[in-house]
Order: C-alpha cells, then structure tokens, then sequence
C-alpha cells in the first residue's frame, strides 16, 4: 500500500497526459504478440497438416493450402505493422507524457524561493529533471506495455488449448498468470533496494564528478582534491556494488523464466500427446498446441527489465510526487498598484525558508512612478531580500505587496554556455537583429561584439567564460535593456568592476533608465547617487526615508563607501 501510495500521483499524471495513445500503444503490443504467436503456431500446424496430408494422394487432392497460406502472409505483414505501429505510439506517447511531466516540475519549481534552491542545490535538482524524469518511462515501455502484452499471450494461450480441452486451457493460461508475473514481482521486489542504491550512487557520482572538474582549482587550494577524488571513486565502488547485485538478479530472473518456458513445454507436450493417444486431437493440433505454449512465456520475459528498474522508477515518484501532487496554480506577478505608484507595501512580512525570524518587517512603503530609490545598510539588513520579494523570488508570509511590471538585475551575471545571440534573446525570444545591436551599443559593447569572429553568435563558455567581468556586465545591461518594463530592481549593479567600468556602465544606466523607476540595493556611494531618495534599513526595517536636498541625505551618501 505505501508502495502504490508513493506512485499514485505520477503514475496518475503519465497516464492521464496521453491516455489514448497510451491504450492504443499497449494494444498494439498485445497484438503484435498474438499474431506472432499465431503465426508460429498457424504455421507449425499447417507444415504438420500438409506433411500428412501428402501421404495419400486422395487428402493431398483435397487439402486446402490457399487459406491456411493466406492467414500465415496476413499475420506475417499484420505483425510486422503491428509492431511498427506500436514502436511509434508507445515511444511517441512516452516522450509526450515525459516532456509535459518536465514542463509540470518546472511549473512546480517556479516558485518563491525556487531560483535559490536551484542554486543551492543544482546537481540534485538537475537530476530530477532529467535521470528522475526518465525513470518514469519505465512504467509504461517495461512494466505496463509488457503486461499487457502477457496478459494477451496467456489468454490466447489459453483459449487455443481450451478448445482442445477445457481444462488444459484453463490451467495453462492459470500457470502464465502465476509464474511469469510471480518471476517480475519477485524480482521487483529483491531488485528494489539495489535499484535504490544504484540511483543514488549514479546521482553522487555524477555530482562528484561535476565538482571534481569544475571545482578543482579550489579544491587544490584548499588541499581537498585528494579527499574528493577519493570521494568520486567511493562512489564508484557503490555504483558497481549495486550493478553487480542487480545483474545477478537479471541473470537469475532469466534462468527461473528459462525454467517456466521449459516446465510449460514439458507439461503440455506430455498433455497433447494423452489428447492425441486418446483422439481428442490430431497431430497438426498437438503441434500447434506446443508451439503457441513455446511461445506464450516469452512476453514475461520481456517484464524482467521493468522488474529490475521498478526500485528506481518508484524512487522517481517518490521524489517527484510532491512536486507533482497538486495541479499547480497558473502564475501571476504581483498585483498593480494604484495609478502614479511604481511599489506599494503594507505590514509585510518575509522569512527565509527554514528560519524562524523574520528577515522583513516593514510598514507600509511606496515608490511613485518614474522615482529612482536606494536601499542602503549594513550586509543582512534585508535590502537584497526585499528585491527578490518584490520579483517573487520570496514570497511574504503576511502583508500586501504590489508593484509594476519590473524586472531584477541580481548581483551575479547569468551567463550560458550558449551564443551571446541567445544569451540575450533569454529576456525577448522575438527581439530581431536590429533590436539586439541596439542594446549592445546602449550598454557600450556593440564594438567589442563586432570584432569578435562571429559576431553574435559568438559561443560563450560555462557561466560566460570568454568574457572579462566587464563585458559580462554590459551583456546583462543589454538583456535588462530588452525588458520593456517600467520598473528596474537593481541588486549592486556595479559591484566587483572597477571604477573605470563601473562609471560607465551607470552612466548608461542612468541614461537608459530614464522615465523608469528604480529601486537599487547597494552599500557603494556611486550607485546610491543615482537616486533621489534613500531607504536606510537595519534588521529588515526600514529606519530612515532621505530625499536629496536635505543634509540627511548627503549625510548618508557621504557615508556608504567610496570608489
């Protein structure tokens, strides 16, 4: 029961995307294995028939060779477009029901607080979206598909033998049922905690990897590089531990499928051959008879690799259905805030997940439209959090919080390891050539672009390597200017470029920012004074509203730090 209850909510979703493709790809395989089974036995009766048949000439006159010869070419080419038909809709309506479970975990993650878990833990969070996600393919293609094709196959099987004798019908389509979906579960259930260990140890080994390459100047510096290779090849050694256990049980789970095939065989050859004795059947019946029981265990068999990956698929859906649980809601920013405001807050409150003081306490605060305002304070006073509630990054547990259409500038630049033409159209997918030189020049970069080789479609590295921090602070000056929203939150624009570079880039700020507001986040005295008013917080409190022209003002600017 706790096993379904884990599954029911993806298991749910998967079938629910595609249902009647799904039905029809299972269908599809049950009946590529009935024809196949039919024509294996179609034709072993027919050879038998005609080899008696030709003993005597007057039988041999007689027997009709245009209808069995007929069912035997309709079942071969049937088969054959059977199983076309059901290699294209299972895979088709797998990758469909895979693809929107990604776009329904997406939806799940674009959540407060979701762009810092990514960061937090990306490994983990990446291994969900895509080892996770795949392992879910392994309840339809290897467990359901299969099933479904067996539970055809023992039925025929049954129905075939149960015209020759009710009871030999019964009993064999009894023992399918039994032995070859008793194998799966049994395996299932044996492979599970080695399937277990296998997910988990694929998912460290991939993260040790990735932190061994990319972090590995750090982790000699901090004399570690040692204790993580050690660390890598440990889970290494867990990873094969579990692949030796799971293919031991694969290789057993074939030889008692072996046996099942064999003792099938055995026992109905033993039970045509009394039919036969008797005259209950000829000897073109007990032919067929042995060759559909030959043939009616290997669907079974086909479950063996669904039954080996059934641990990893239920500890998919373990960690996937909270995610998933709950149809998620269509998002939406904050509300509008009344006509000539920019931000309006009231009595909100923000708490970092897994804190219990309140990292936001404010009252009530509003910007105009068109009003350029600076958060100043000591680090941890809230100046950074308030931004990221206002972009939705955090969500306040109480208060009302409304503001315009905006967008955030954080303090570190998201770069991809993708051209810089697609590093920018990430804020406008529909922004023409012409529109993407145009922020280039804005943000003082167009030159640099044009004398790289290929202009645009200049590849970057992982995290924007081939641009010094300068450029790739400019890129994301130009991607903020593609965002044609009223409201800019600026967290530390500047910070970590040297004053030459710094000056520019808010010049250009200044500039371009003109008719909108902005709200800047920042300890350094050269951005603050691009605002006409200075927001000092403390503790996540507001304790100071300055406008320019009052000493107060100049006062506090005087004191953030210098160039």
């Amino acid at each position: 029961m706790k096993l379904w209850r884990d599954l029911r909510p993806v298991a749910g979703l998967f079938v629910a995307a595609e249902p009647r493709r799904l039905v029809l790809g299972a269908a599809l395989a049950a009946l590529t294995v009935l024809m196949g089974m039919a024509l294996l036995g179609l034709s072993g009766w027919f050879i038998t028939a005609t080899a008696l048949a030709g003993l005597h000439a007057a039988t041999a006159i007689v027997f009709d060779v245009f209808m069995p010869s007929a069912g035997i070419r309709l079942l071969a080419l049937g088969r054959t477009a059977s199983r076309y038909g059901e290699r294209l809709i299972t895979h088709d309506a797998s990758f469909a029901v895979l693809a929107a479970l990604r776009v329904r975990l997406f939806r799940g993650w674009a959540r407060p607080d979701a762009a810092r878990q990514l960061l937090a833990r990306p490994a983990r969070l990446l291994f969900r979206l895509t080892a996770d996600i795949d392992a879910l393919e392994s309840f339809y293609l290897r467990l359901l598909v299969p099933a479904a094709a067996a539970l055809g196959a023992a039925l025929l099987a049954g129905l075939v033998l149960g015209v020759m004798n009710p009871w030999m019908g019964g009993l064999l389509a009894l023992w399918l049922l039994a032995a070859g979906w008793g194998i799966a579960l049994v395996v299932a259930q044996r492979a599970r905690p080695a399937a277990v260990r296998r997910a988990q140890a694929m998912e460290s080994l991939r993260a040790r990897a990735v932190d061994l390459v990319a972090g590995q100047t750090e982790l000699v510096m901090a004399g570690r590089i040692d204790a993580q290779r050690e660390a890598l090849a440990a889970a290494d050694r867990h990873l094969a531990k579990a692949d030796l256990v799971l293919n031991r049980l694969e290789a057993g789970a074939g030889m008692a499928y072996g046996m099942a095939g064999a003792l099938t065989l055995a026992a109905v050859l033993l039970a045509a051959g009394l039919l036969a004795d008797e005259g209950a059947i000829g000897a073109p019946a007990a032919a067929l008879a042995l060759l559909v029981a030959l043939t009616a265990i290997e669907p079974f068999a086909a479950l063996r690799r669904g039954a080996l990956d059934a641990g990893r698929s239920w500890l998919a859906a373990r960690r996937l259905a909270p995610r998933m649980a709950a149809e998620p809601k269509a998002l939406h920013g904050p509300a509008a805030p009344d006509e000539g405001l920019a931000l309006q807050l009231k009595d909100v409150v923000v708490t970092h997940p897994g804190s219990r003081v309140p990292a936001l306490q404010l009252g009530a605060l509003a910007l105009a439209a068109g009003e350029r305002v600076a958060l100043i304070g000591a680090s941890g006073a809230g100046k950074s959090t308030l931004l990221a509630a206002i972009a939705g990054e955090l969500a306040p547990q109480q208060g009302e919080l409304r503001a315009q259409d905006h967008c955030l500038l954080t303090q570190r630049t998201e770069l991809f390891h993708d051209s810089l033409r697609d590093n920018l159209r990430l804020a406008d997918p529909a922004a023409d050539e012409a529109r993407l030189w145009a922020v280039l020049r804005a943000a003082g970069l167009a030159d640099e672009v044009r004398a790289m080789a290929r202009g645009l479609d200049t590849v970057l590295g992982e995290g924007g390597l081939g641009l010094s921090g300068g450029q790739s602070r400019r890129l994301a000056l130009a991607r903020l200017l593609l965002r044609n929203v009223p409201f800019w939150l600026l967290d530390e624009p500047t910070e970590a470029l040297d004053t030459a570079t710094a000056h520019d880039v808010l010049q250009r700020l200044r500039v371009q920012a003109a008719g909108r507001s902005l709200l800047i986040a920042t300890h350094l005295r050269r951005e603050a004074a691009l605002a006409d008013r200075l927001l000092c917080m403390r503790a996540g409190r507001i304790t100071a509203d300055l406008r320019r022209g009052t000493a107060a003002f100049d006062a506090a600017l005087s004191a953030l730090r210098p160039d």
